[in-house]
């Protein structure tokens, strides 16, 4: 994995290159504190890892692409002092050859370092508006090399958001990455299936939640890669509803979203299943649409589709199952294309049905292509590489002309999909979502 950030580095600098080079600024992310004198735990900024592979806080990566291509550590001084109290420091010198850096220096020198990179680089590459202390830092940079113009100094008279370039780079996983994907999604899998197996009328959601956060502690994964939902009942029509305290009841239905990071690489399934471990006529009927939907979206899934051509599918299937069901009204909504056109379904399907995973759960990368003719902007082309969620529900609140027997219930099911050179891969198939298969797992 050292050779992949070096080789990261090395590719961002020919991005750099294409636009006549200049000096690229890459800080980590900061700690933040929780109160008083307690802090969050410490999570790392991704572009800033993607680059580096390096953890440790208080860091800023510049590259330099010029005369003589430079890639630079800043880090905090070795502290045996600190060590005892914070933990093991790299220090500068072992950073740099540790993680493969030309060169390495202590935080501190950042303000006296950067000027000199920057005096007569053409541009400057760093994430343009996204951290007013950066702007800053910026500004106070080029006020320094500025100063210098009678002596012939000039100060970058461009600057480019190098998170554009990272999110392009990022977008595609290598071999690597998708290893360790698989990692996060066969455990989130194995979360979920402990989940299923745990769940019973009386218990509460913080019940299965703590379930879920054991698979994930107990199998390696760092921590959840986003706060885990565990919805009973009602609640599962909250699309951000968070685990609480509420009693899992015999007849309804729970579900649950979660998943994990594991390397600075999240997974992210739902699973929607009966407490009980028998689905009613009404669940399942509901269950096999968002299931169908989210096989269509899954044939969609592939190179040289369009991003949303899953979503297109997904809703073509659950619009025809609403009225089918009688959620949606023929008389009123007219036909399956009047529905859709009409975006009637939103009633009871409102988000889109997938996104980029990767390092963040909500991963990098625009959706649509670039401009053409400077007005049009189509959906991206999934190429190999790409990962991501495919997720369809159903979230049907009690509502005048919507069938009692449908009220209150909220399925989802979501699956994590690489998008491979023949078709697609889903990298979670080891959470059961079949009727059959999580009746069979649960009645175990």
């Amino acid at each position: 994995m050292m050779n992949s950030y070096a080789d990261r580095r090395a590719a961002l600098i020919r991005h750099m290159q294409g636009k006549g080079g200049g000096v690229a600024i890459i800080p980590t992310a900061p700690e933040v504190m929780r109160n008083r004198d307690a802090d969050y735990p410490y999570r790392h900024d991704s572009y800033f890892y993607y680059l580096s592979g390096f953890t440790e806080p208080e860091a800023v990566i510049v590259l330099v692409c010029g005369e003589q291509n430079r890639a630079i550590l800043f880090c905090r001084e070795k502290n045996l002092e600190r060590e005892i109290w914070d933990g093991f420091r790299y220090g500068p010198e072992a950073a740099r050859t540790t993680f493969g850096f030309d060169e390495a220096y202590a935080i501190d020198a950042l303000d006296t370092e950067l000027p000199k990179l920057m005096a007569n680089a053409p541009a400057l590459f760093y994430a343009l508006g996204s951290d007013d202390k950066l702007d800053a830092q910026v500004q106070r940079w080029l006020h320094a090399v500025r100063a210098q113009s009678r002596a012939g100094v000039v100060a970058p008279a461009t600057a480019y958001d190098v998170q554009v370039l990272l999110d392009e780079m990022r977008l595609k996983k290598d071999a690597g990455e998708i290893a360790l994907m698989q990692r996060s999604a066969d455990i989130a899998a194995a979360a979920h299936r402990r989940a299923m197996q745990t769940a019973r009328p009386g218990l509460r959601e913080y019940h299965l939640e703590a379930e879920i956060l054991h698979e994930f502690r107990s199998s390696g994964a760092q921590s959840p890669a986003y706060g885990t939902i565990v919805a009973t009942g009602a609640n599962a029509c909250v699309l951000h509803y968070r685990a609480s305290d509420a009693e899992l009841k015999d007849g309804d239905l729970v579900l649950i979203d979660a998943g994990c990071e594991l390397d600075s690489y999240a997974s992210d399934i739902t699973r929607t299943f009966p407490i009980n471990g028998k689905f009613s006529a009404p669940q399942k009927t509901l269950y096999e649409i968002v299931l169908a939907a989210q096989a269509a979206a899954i044939a969609e899934t592939a190179p040289g589709k369009r991003f949303m051509d899953g979503h297109d599918a997904a809703v073509k299937v659950l619009t025809q199952g609403m009225l089918d069901t009688g959620l949606l009204d023929k008389n009123k909504v007219g036909s399956l294309e009047d529905a859709i056109a009409n975006r009637a379904y939103n009633q009871f399907y409102m988000h889109r049905t997938g996104h980029w995973l990767g390092m963040d759960v909500h991963d990098v990368g625009d959706y649509r292509d670039a401009y053409l003719n400077g007005t049009d902007r189509p959906w991206r082309t999934l190429q190999p590489g790409m990962v991501l969620t495919v997720e369809p529900g159903i979230y049907v609140r009690p509502a005048d002309g919507v069938p009692e027997q449908y009220w209150n219930i909220g399925i989802r099911i979501e699956d994590d999909a690489l998008v491979t050179p023949e078709g697609v891969h889903i990298l979670s198939a080891a959470a059961p979502k079949t009727v059959a298969d999580i009746e069979t797992l649960m009645q175990r």
